[in-house]
């Protein structure tokens, strides 16, 4: 494919949403179609910012890589050679990573001036954007850089994209992932950050609209921060509030009282819990109480047991019993199991698995599992099936 570099208009005029260029070529691949054009104002992949979306004439622009300075159009249509053809950007969706880069920056400039952290990952999701840094961050040292970032935004500073030649790049203290060479593009946020950066940018930082961190978590040796920008932070703001608000009318307490209202519930359920245990173990001792005592088997099925219940039961009807199973569960779903014996169970255990494609094992006194079958069949090999 031999064509001139292609002109990029994005870096004349980051805002420009339509844009007239001949199409210089056109090749089907087996997603569609790989479309360059002489000129250009769709954003390719690159520098953490996904690829721009919209139309040229008829066809959808699907992605748009680079490669050798021609930016590569997948179109899912062919558009002819030599002919003319309009191109509209999707603007929402550019415009919203023209947000979120330019507020990247500013939190990336901020941490790295306050905790001389690196930024070393950073991706554009679906639902969030995502940015790596090389140490430790507390979730205190982010709400700082959070409440500055949007300060930076109340400020309205200009951001301010340029290539300056080799003498006045060398004086220049910028941030960047890695050695660079030739053409250099600085992007500057006054006061806040001074960055290397090929992506597209807010003209102004008031542009961001607001900066949230959601979340700060330990990642390799680092720490990965999750944060929403302008109208992303806003709908993120709106979904929790109406979770908030659900919640506190579920527990008929205030917004602001929910969290001591769901621990007061808690404590309520942990209470019941215990009741229900002490509750369930006396009647496991009045059920092993029943037993004949020196039968040879026994084998309960019980509902809605836990495996510690299953093996409270079991032991407590092994006193009772030379060897004793207890099932819970349904034929539908399967049983979970628990069986205990004065003699060693591991091998009733393993030959339980292998006849209803079961799974687990333990120790000679007590092994527990989990079976697939009837309860009819079950029962019938427990007391029957000698080992």
């Amino acid at each position: 494919m031999e064509t001139m570099p292609t002109q990029r208009l994005y870096y004349e005029d980051a805002y420009l949403q339509q844009f007239t260029a001949v199409v210089t070529s056109c090749e089907a691949q087996k997603d569609g179609y790989v479309v360059t054009l002489d000129r250009t104002a769709f954003y390719p992949e690159g520098g953490g910012q996904p690829a721009d979306h919209g139309t040229l004439g008829d066809a959808k622009v699907l992605d748009v890589q680079e490669k050798d300075g021609n930016l590569l159009h997948t179109t899912d249509r062919p558009l002819a050679v030599g002919t003319n053809v309009e191109g509209t950007i999707d603007w929402p969706r550019r415009f919203l990573f023209m947000q979120q880069h330019t507020g990247e920056h500013i939190v990336s400039g901020i941490t790295h001036r306050l905790f001389h952290l690196d930024n070393v990952g950073f991706h554009m999701g679906a639902q969030a954007v995502t940015v790596d840094f090389n140490g430790e961050l507390s979730a205190e040292q982010m709400a700082q850089v959070e409440r500055l970032a949007n300060q930076a935004i109340y400020e309205n500073l200009p951001v301010l994209a340029e290539c300056p030649p080799k003498e006045k790049l060398a004086q220049i203290d910028y941030r960047s992932k890695k050695e660079l060479t030739g053409e250099v593009r600085i992007v500057t946020v006054p006061g806040y950050d001074c960055c290397a950066c090929c992506g597209l940018h807010t003209a102004h930082t008031g542009e961001v609209g607001a900066i949230k961190v959601l979340s700060v978590q330990r990642y390799k040796g680092g720490v990965r921060v999750t944060l929403q920008f302008g109208s992303r932070a806003i709908q993120d703001y709106d979904e929790k509030l109406k979770s908030v608000t659900a919640i506190s009318v579920l527990l008929s307490a205030k917004p602001e009282e929910v969290v001591d209202a769901v621990e007061r519930l808690l404590a309520e359920r942990d209470g019941l819990r215990q009741q229900v245990y002490q509750l369930q173990q006396e009647i496991f001792t009045q059920k092993a109480a029943a037993v004949p005592e020196g039968q040879e088997r026994v084998c309960f099925f019980e509902e809605g047991l836990s495996p510690d219940s299953l093996r409270h039961f079991c032991l407590a009807l092994a006193e009772r019993a030379g060897l004793a199973a207890v099932f819970s569960g349904s034929d539908a779903e399967g049983w979970k199991y628990a069986v205990a014996g004065q003699e060693d169970v591991r091998p009733l255990g393993k030959a339980l698995n292998q006849a209803f494609a079961g799974r687990g094992g333990g120790k000679a006194a007590l092994v527990q599992g989990s079976v697939q079958g009837t309860r009819e069949a079950i029962e019938s090999f427990v007391l029957h099936t000698a080992i």
